[in-house]
């Protein structure tokens, strides 16, 4: 391959499709993307991006260079500079609205920045994005949702299919000149099949569909029998298939279930495929990635090692600049207080000296005191009377469905003042219908679920909340509407801390994003005073900073709080019992989440391979780190040092 110089220029301009800060608009699920390219070649196969030639200091993996984006005259990006290589899983994190999603878009294509480079490890790289939407055909079987994505060889075979029928037409038959023609194309036909290797289609799925969990009786089920976590295997599927250069995924933990995101975890890591990943699974962050982007007001930091790591480090960083700032402040000051004392006396020599040191150190560039994100810390509003000692009551609880046989048979359990209560089980186990049993929005077949008898004030946060929201208010005209005796600048302060500004309350629930929906859904609930909080998957959208909020406020909450919820590390810091429900059963685990994975033997196993995982991430990064190149050793020191005058 002829060399080249690491950076290159953009790709030919590409139309701005959407606006870069709608970090998570769409609703739930995820999907194969169909993103445009430069290249023609685009349109034989939607799901990969065919960028432009270039090269990166190796083969493989992108780099993004000082890359600036603003839009509606708002600096989105500023100073993003980071790479991915073969064997990287680069984490981006950063608050909703930071740019994870734009820089997703950048990388394909699909947005063209005002400033900065991107090198490609090769020509035509073929870039896979699962995202959040839902791209599958109910109405497909299992085998042809897999042959979906060999779209041109499908088409081939449907025309093949064709042609001989069209050749066995005695009518055609008498048609010499029709019988040359379609003899013609059938050969043309059988070429392209050759060109796209069709041959391996079948072997290739029957390769991948067992790595997926699917059995050789799944091929001929229809994918509208699939729960949404079996869906995402198939779109997962569908990227690996087509053997792309790059992965990037947005929010791929959302809406399935904990076995689900194990599972992911583990098929992820055995990929060498280079990936970049968008999420607010604080987890799942922790269990994959080896390196972690933090945009923060538009500048990237990169930290190497996984979510735990990267907040050690940056606390690590925070302080030394801290330190060094207050050291430099401390040196002004003083010379400041010399050139103000010895200024027009017999020493103003002395003075001179001072102030030409105060400007050298100003023109070397003044270490900025480092950005603290200020902690948002909230607390439920309570009623006027505190409830009774017990605040649910479910015994002797039977219910199911017709068809689908019972979800619990004779099951009891009291919830207490003061509990909070996680329940964990796979999709369709029946969470979210105990939580409708226990509501009274169902019935029970038989037994009794109900509230105590004491002042029970419930407050629901159910999976759908933002979609409930009205289109036609504004933020702040919601939440004056959800609580009307609350003070108006209770409820600035919230939508504040929610990351709201002074117009941003003023905009409508139409034009949010969906990770705007979502915050404004939870504030509207943290807003209700109850001594009874029942949440549903609460923190799906949500960004890391409001969940620590969520988190802080219900750890600090006087009543009690059930939780069902599939975020592990959300369910570390708020549980005090933990419900497991599968199988028609419920097992009562009457400790914390860390008591749950020490007595549920599974749990316990699984918990000892994430740990094991998690020392052999750090271990690759020790090991990383001990093979850089000297180019990569001075990128790294260059960066620390950008940290101390940036």
């Amino acid at each position: 391959m002829r060399s080249r110089s690491p950076r290159t220029r953009w790709c030919s301009p590409v139309r701005r499709s959407a606006a870069p800060e709608a970090e998570s608009r769409g609703a739930a699920g995820r999907s194969l993307a169909r993103v445009s390219t430069p290249s023609p070649s685009s349109e034989c196969n939607p799901l990969l991006a065919l960028l432009a030639e270039g090269l990166v200091g190796s083969t493989s993996g992108i780099r993004l260079s000082k890359v600036s984006l603003a839009f509606r005259n708002q600096q989105v990006l500023q100073d993003v500079s980071w790479e991915v290589k073969k064997g990287e899983r680069v984490g981006l994190v950063g608050v909703n609205g930071a740019g994870k999603t734009t820089q997703l878009q950048i990388i394909m294509g699909n947005i063209t920045p005002d400033a900065g480079e991107l090198a490609r490890a090769k020509n035509n790289m073929k870039i896979a994005y699962l995202k959040q939407e839902f791209d599958v055909v109910p109405t497909r079987t299992v085998r042809e949702e897999f042959q979906s994505v060999f779209r041109e060889a499908n088409k081939a075979n449907v025309r093949l299919a064709q042609i001989e029928e069209l050749l066995q037409d005695e009518e055609v038959q008498q048609d010499m000149d029709r019988m040359g023609a379609l003899l013609d194309e059938l050969d043309k036909e059988q070429r392209k099949l050759e060109t796209l290797d069709s041959s391996l289609m079948d072997s290739k799925i029957d390769k991948m569909m067992p790595e997926l969990g699917f059995r050789p009786d799944d091929n001929e089920k229809l994918v509208a029998s699939y729960s949404g976590g079996w869906q995402m295997r198939m779109m997962l599927g569908k990227l690996l298939l087509q053997e792309p250069d790059l992965l990037l995924l947005d929010e791929p933990t959302n809406h399935i279930d904990l076995e689900t995101i194990e599972w992911l975890e583990g098929y992820l890591k055995e990929q060498e495929i280079p990936m970049v990943i968008v999420s607010h699974d604080r987890e799942f962050l922790d269990q994959l990635c080896t390196k972690i982007v933090e945009t923060e007001r538009g500048v990237s930091t990169t930290y190497q090692g996984n979510y735990t790591a990267y907040l050690r480090q940056k606390s690590e960083r925070t302080a030394q600049q801290l330190s060094a700032y207050q050291k430099q402040q401390k040196e002004i000051n003083k010379l400041r207080d010399m050139v103000r004392k010895l200024s027009g006396g017999a020493q103003s020599g002395r003075a001179a000296q001072a102030e030409k040191q105060i400007q050298r150190m100003q023109d070397e560039g003044l270490i900025e005191k480092p950005f603290e994100f200020k902690s948002r810390r909230f607390l439920f509003p309570v009623t006027e009377d505190r409830c009774g000692q017990e605040v649910v009551e479910v015994q002797n609880l039977t219910h199911g469905y017709p068809g689908r046989g019972n979800l619990f048979e004779d099951v009891s359990f009291v919830i207490q003042r003061g509990e909070r209560v996680a329940i964990m089980g796979p999709n369709g186990a029946g969470k979210s219908t105990m939580l409708r049993l226990v509501r009274g929005v169902e019935k029970p077949t038989s037994g009794v679920a109900r509230f105590g008898p004491h002042n029970i004030v419930p407050n629901f946060f159910e999976q759908n909340q933002a979609e409930a929201l009205d289109m036609d208010l504004t933020v702040i005209e919601t939440l004056v509407r959800a609580a009307p005796d609350a003070p108006l600048n209770e409820i600035k302060g919230l939508l504040g801390q929610m990351m709201f500004s002074g117009t941003g309350m003023e905009k409508k629930v139409s034009v949010l994003s969906g990770g705007e929906k979502a915050r404004l859904a939870m504030a509207k609930f943290m807003l209700t005073p109850a001594t009874l909080l029942i949440l549903d998957e609460p923190t799906n959208h949500l960004d890391i900073p409001t969940k620590e909020m969520l988190e802080s406020a219900l750890k600090n909450f006087d009543g009690a709080v059930i939780a069902v919820s599939h975020d592990r590390y959300f369910l570390r810091q708020i549980a005090t019992r933990v419900l497991t429900v599968e199988g028609g059963e419920i097992e009562d685990f009457e400790g914390d989440y860390e008591y749950f994975l020490e007595k549920d033997d599974e749990a316990a196993e699984k918990e000892v391979q994430r740990a094991k995982a998690r020392k052999e991430v750090e271990k690759s990064n020790i090991k990383a780190k001990s093979k850089m190149s000297k180019a990569e050793k001075a990128m790294l020191k260059k960066q620390k040092a950008r940290e101390f005058n940036k």
